[in-house]
């Protein structure tokens, strides 16, 4: 499952340079996550290293229509490192 950040986002881009995969980017109104790089940090974190750094409580949650197993974030994560 990717994260998702909600509209609650204040575009303070704590988040961005710290995420692993380099999944997260500036969007027009808050920042964006792209689903096909996130993995929740599965391979890297043992948590979401987005979540954590986020000052806004509740902003950055598990996308409801990304649901994925470890197995396939640990997949996409070495896939990603392959390339």
């Amino acid at each position: 499952m990717a994260m998702l950040i909600l509209e609650d986002c204040i575009s303070c881009g704590k988040c961005e340079p710290d995420c692993p995969n380099d999944a997260i980017a500036p969007g027009d109104s808050c920042y964006v996550i792209e689903a096909e790089h996130c993995t929740e940090c599965v391979g890297a974190s043992t948590e979401p290293t987005c979540v954590g750094l986020c000052p806004v409580d509740g902003c950055i949650v598990p996308d409801p229509n990304r649901v994925e197993s470890r197995e396939v974030l640990q997949l996409r994560f070495e896939s990603l490192r392959a390339s």
